[in-house]
């Protein structure tokens, strides 16, 4: 473990806080508002709590959480302080429906690999409502909110995943002078520095900038580490006048030792590789039951290996009100990411002469007791030899976004029909550059990429990797042209709809890597273009001026490469150029509720979403190529989010989800989705006690078994010829249930002492496992941080 370096962030951060003269006489609130000026339409009286929002950030959507006929969840700073929850995927704990994945070879390259209603979100999610494409692990050190909007979302912001998306909102300038910040250390070493200021200018200008320090280890791991620093200042001007203007920015760099995962075997279900004959099968699978799980600290990589990210974006927004109740704003940004790495993997149990067979000397190596009397005289040796082959996975990716939003909205009256309305244009270039990576100097010989099963050895000497000349390139350039409208028929009845056209062009050009004497590679180049009309639309009816009914149905597409940039030649590849896009659909009932004084949010819906022509597969005649494929997610989530009673404060949902493939191949037709549980639970909740000037907090977290493979029979049949049965490795993840919980001392008016303690039972459990099911990331034990809030 490396030492905690006084880097010059932490030396500034640390200077800020020594400063007397940064104090001011009045304690101003650490959580100031952006001044932003909204169309005035017509609204019930809301209140927001430290859990409850009342509105999202974006303008596409003109009303209120409680007359929006969509399930969006707000994850608010405060309720994300509480539980300090320091990334994305920690905070997204706190709505149900969400799940982790490790990807194909557990070699994803998004830093957030999240699943969301049993489909793949990693690619949707926005900071700003401006897609994010960056590799890099999403911290919450500039987040002020984040919102999950769960279903098709096209009309919102174009090609996307089926489940809907996740919009980060970040920390802008307020006129409102306040310095906060968190000094952490906590299990692992871990050490956490970050800081929030905000200073006024003038009467209508002000600066604010956030800075965040981390170093140390992952709870429960060997040798993994996370080291970061980031940086994001704001400039304001014109706050509280017509014409407001921001400028802001954010760096993040951050270097760590990747997770290649830990071996699968021996954990309850899972099973030995099936391509050794039927006879062996047998015995290894009977012998399961007493082959221990290795530690699930182990470290199966190399002491080499290495993440470096680097995540730079710069964006200009300005609002201006051009008469009361209408507003243009413009939105420009520029953003890149860089990411390099060497991950080692690993995979099932290497069955080999040396894992088992005849006893050539019993003495020095004696056999082990067998379950079942062994076939043809095969005598299963001691697990402590058994090996597992490690997969070292050399990557890099650079991602680039330039983009231009410009939005009209406004309020209108036709007769009887008040109109909450706007429209915009939208222009964005995305490139993906993708380097292959090959072996340079001597190859390492082939032992040492064999781990022992239980003493791994991570100073064993790997290759060297570097740039072979192969690559991919791929962009999309994107102009779309959206409307939207809320109309307010009567005082009861509202009708929300909402229309995206856009116009995309997709081009990938792989490189392949020079072969001698050739002095360049053979370039394939492939393009695809379309356009796509993305539509929503919802009923409201309000039995009272709190309260709601609705029902909505909403569209999205998800054009070949639209994902990843990369389209392929194979003609049954759903990437390929010839293809029709995937379209997702969502038919929603819900019904929401703004209880005791508008500070208690409860909502509950019913949806079903669909994906079709998710699969290719060739004909009758061989220039043929049938599109077909169609999964259903049915379900219905509960929520209760704000203040039940004054200083007490609940953020609780539940999620029930029947996740199936109605149409696929003939081993896919009628299974479930992997990685969609059907029950996911979430709590937390919060009580203050005045006079002691104590804060006290209670988590949970419940997620259902799952699976890893998409067949509808995971048992297989024997072969007579190979002895297959069914999947190898581990096929389901077991359901969890983990207890968090906080305590926390107002020591001063400047300082709180805060507690959080995770897992609080010490739960092992699974928070992802690869596709393959041979490696899985151990979910974090019972561990604490220990954090120091300070505000001025």
């Amino acid at each position: 473990m490396t030492m905690f370096r006084m880097t010059p962030l932490a030396a500034a951060v640390l200077a800020v806080y020594a400063v007397p003269g940064m104090a001011q006489a009045a304690e101003p609130s650490a959580t100031a508002e952006r001044a932003v000026a909204l169309p005035a339409v017509k609204v019930e009286d809301s209140v927001e709590t430290p859990y409850k929002a009342d509105k999202v950030q974006s303008p596409k959507f003109s009303e209120p959480l409680v007359n929006t006929p969509q399930t969006i969840t707000v994850i608010k700073k405060e309720l994300i302080q509480e539980r300090v929850a320091t990334t994305l995927t920690e905070a997204l704990r706190n709505t149900p429906g969400i799940t982790l994945q490790q990807g194909e070879n557990g070699n994803s390259t998004s830093g957030d690999a999240i699943s969301m209603r049993g489909f793949d979100t990693q690619n949707s999610i926005f900071i700003d409502n401006i897609r994010d494409l960056g590799t890099a692990v999403r911290d919450t050190f500039n987040i002020e909110q984040i919102e999950v909007v769960k279903g098709p979302s096209g009309a919102d912001n174009g090609r996307g995943a089926t489940s809907g998306y996740i919009n980060l909102s970040s920390k802008l300038p307020s006129l409102e002078d306040f310095r906060a910040g968190t000094i952490s250390y906590g299990s692992a070493e871990r050490r956490r520095v970050t800081a929030d200021l905000n200073q006024s200018i003038g009467s209508n200008s002000a600066v604010r900038l956030n800075l965040l320090g981390q170093d140390g280890g992952v709870a429960g791991r060997d040798h993994i580490e996370r080291q970061s620093w980031g940086v994001a200042p704001s400039i304001a001007f014109g706050l509280d006048t017509p014409t407001r203007v921001y400028l802001f920015s954010q760096h993040i760099q951050q270097n760590n030792t990747p997770d290649g995962g830990v071996p699968t075997v021996g954990l309850s279900g899972y099973r030995f590789s099936n391509s050794v004959p039927q006879p062996i099968q047998q015995t290894l699978d009977a012998a399961d039951r007493d082959v221990a799980a290795p530690d699930s600290k182990n470290f199966y990589g190399f002491a080499q290996d290495f993440e470096d990210i680097d995540a730079n974006m710069f964006t200009a927004k300005i609002e201006h009100d051009l008469a009361p109740g209408v507003a243009v704003r413009n939105t420009a940004r520029y953003g890149k990411s860089e990411q390099q790495r060497v991950l080692t993997g690993v995979n099932a149990v290497t069955v080999t002469d040396g894992a088992f067979g005849q006893n050539a000397d019993p003495a020095a190596n004696p056999p082990r007791p067998e379950p079942t009397p062994p076939p043809d005289g095969l005598t299963l040796r001691d697990p402590s030899a058994y090996t597992v082959a490690r997969s070292v996975q050399a990557t890099g990716r650079t991602n680039e976004i330039m983009t231009n939003q410009t939005n009209l909205t406004g309020t209108l009256k036709t007769g009887i029909v008040e109109h909450a309305l706007g429209g915009g244009l939208e222009f964005i270039y995305e490139k993906q550059f993708t380097p292959a990576y090959a072996v340079v100097g001597d190859a390492t010989p082939t032992a040492n990429l064999q781990a022992n099963l239980y003493n791994p050895d991570r100073n064993a000497t790997r290759a060297n990797y570097a740039r072979n000349g192969a690559y991919t390139d791929g962009q999309t350039i994107t102009t779309a042209v959206y409307l939207f409208d809320t109309l307010h028929i009567t005082d009861r009845w509202l009708v929300n709809g909402s229309l995206r056209w856009e116009r995309y062009e997709t081009e990938t050009q792989t490189v392949a890597a020079p072969v001698a004497p050739a002095t360049s590679g053979l370039a394939t180049r492939l393009e695809a273009a379309d356009n796509l009309l993305s539509w929503k639309t919802g009923v409201v009816y309000k039995p009272t001026a709190i309260s709601s009914v609705y029902v909505s149905y909403a569209n999205s597409f998800q054009p070949p490469g639209g994902a990843n940039f990369s389209l392929s030649a194979t003609s049954t590849n759903i990437a390929n150029p010839n293809l029709d896009p995937t379209e997702a659909t969502n038919a929603e009932v819900g019904t929401k509720w703004d209880l005791f004084g508008g500070k208690l949010a409860a909502t509950a819906a019913l949806f079903q979403s669909t994906n079709k022509n998710e699969l290719a597969r060739a004909g009758d005649n061989p220039d043929q190529v049938i599109q077909f494929g169609k999964r259903e997610v049915k379900g219905v989530e509960l929520a209760l989010v704000g203040e039940v009673l004054p200083n007490w404060n609940v953020s609780a949902g539940v999620t029930r989800q029947d996740a199936e493939i109605t149409e696929g191949t003939e081993t896919s037709d009628g299974a479930g989705a992997r990685f969609t549980p059907e029950w996911n639970a979430t709590l937390w909740t919060t009580y203050r006690v005045v006079p002691y000037r104590l804060q006290f907090g209670v988590g949970a977290q419940y997620v259902d078994s799952q699976v890893r493979s998409e067949t509808n029979n995971p048992n297989g049949s024997v072969s007579a010829t190979t002895g297959q049965v069914g999947l190898t490795n581990l096929y389901k993840v077991d359901g969890y249930t983990l207890i968090d919980a906080m305590v926390a001392y107002e020591a001063t008016k400047n300082l709180t002492v805060q507690l959080n303690g995770y897992n609080l039972f010490d739960e092992d459990y699974i928070a992802a496992i690869n596709n393959g099911g041979s490696r899985y990331l151990p979910g974090t034990p019972a561990s604490y941080l220990l954090s120091l809030n300070l505000k001025f």
